[in-house]
């Protein structure tokens, strides 16, 4: 992976931390900044394809964990908002968004008669399949500019840091 020929933006703003707070170590401000500027463009890029299908990113995000569940693309509501990690008042207004178009369905639970299950529809199904083949190909388009070994360190690099991340906390 070539070193970007110019400073970035987030060198700017080192610099003028440096500048502003030279007693300060900024050092975690660099890999902070551009995984935050990193997810800001690439959302972008993201929605632009979700797009082109009607969906926003949730919707897809929805969509998509319905999809991967497998036959009957079919969850309970508590394990797509836990998945998703959104709260309950969020899942019903999106659950309900979802359904006016068409591309859900909420259905008894066989298993337990005071619960629902979410599945897709017929027509979300061929919607979210369409969708995620657009989708993968916009990943690869975005990761292209990366030699596969370079994009396979930084994956192994960033699953550390989610791992750490996703620890509790010590004490």
């Amino acid at each position: 992976m070539p070193l970007p020929s110019a400073p970035d933006a987030v060198d700017a703003i080192l610099a003028q931390w440096r500048r502003e707070r030279p007693d300060l170590d900024t050092g975690p401000m660099g890999p902070i900044g551009r995984l935050k500027r990193c997810a800001a463009l690439m959302e972008r890029r993201l929605e632009t394809t979700f797009a082109r299908f009607g969906l926003s990113f949730w919707e897809f995000d929805m969509l998509a964990t319905l999809r991967r569940s497998g036959a009957p693309y079919r969850l309970a509501p508590t394990a797509l908002f836990s998945t998703l990690m959104v709260t309950s008042g969020t899942m019903t207004h999106r659950l309900q968004k979802l359904e006016a178009s068409g591309w859900v369905e909420r259905l008894p639970n066989p298993d337990d008669a005071r619960s629902l299950l979410v599945q897709l529809t017929p027509e979300g199904l061929a919607l979210i399949d369409r969708a995620v083949e657009a989708h993968v190909e916009n990943e690869h388009a975005i990761l292209a500019p990366l030699k596969a070994a370079d994009l396979a360190a930084l994956d192994r690099r960033l699953a550390q840091l989610m791992a750490a991340l996703e620890a509790p906390p010590a004490g």
